[in-house]
């Protein structure tokens, strides 16, 4: 199924801590699983990551991840962890949660992340951007995360959408 030229990519995979309770080995053992067929076809992964910050950049590192490289959607870290994730030949996705009022730390890291490494995206029906929070999230909102990504970087919405098609095709071509 992954070698099919309609797969571009593998996942969502990761690891997911929140609310999780007891043993988490099995999530770690499927995550490295998910890894080693990514690239055992050269596909790039896409990373889930929540309250699991330091075993999915360890796990990623001693799988070598970095081979196929890919994209932790749904950026919800700080600055440190993007380098990490940066350095390990990944890309950092932003979603509505970057417009958030509490959100600094995602900040941060969507206006030093390099233009050439960033992607965005909704993660409908889930985190709406502001003024729609708390509300049902659409694929049309994925405009306001580019107003506000261009905003926070000092750049024109128009860069921020052609910088992240450009940067999008390149990882998923």
């Amino acid at each position: 199924m992954t070698e099919d030229s309609r797969v571009v990519a593998v996942g969502e995979t990761g690891l997911d801590y929140f609310r999780s309770e007891g043993e988490l080995s099995w999530q770690q053992e499927r995550f490295r699983r998910h890894i080693r067929v990514a690239r055992s076809v050269g596909k790039p992964l896409i990373i889930h990551t929540r309250e699991a910050r330091e075993d999915t950049l360890r796990i990623l590192e001693e799988e070598g991840a970095g081979e196929v490289g890919g994209v932790l959607h749904c950026f919800t870290e700080d600055w440190d962890t993007a380098r990490r994730a940066l350095d390990l030949n990944f890309n950092i996705s932003f979603s509505g949660i970057v417009t958030f009022a509490s959100a600094g730390q995602i900040q941060e890291a969507a206006r030093k992340v390099p233009a050439d490494r960033y992607l965005i995206e909704t993660d409908s029906p889930y985190l709406a951007p502001t003024p729609h929070r708390g509300k049902p999230n659409y694929p049309a909102y994925v405009r306001r995360v580019a107003e506000f990504l261009a905003e926070l970087r000092g750049v024109s919405t128009e860069d921020v959408a052609r910088q992240s098609s450009e940067n999008y095709r390149r990882l998923f071509a």
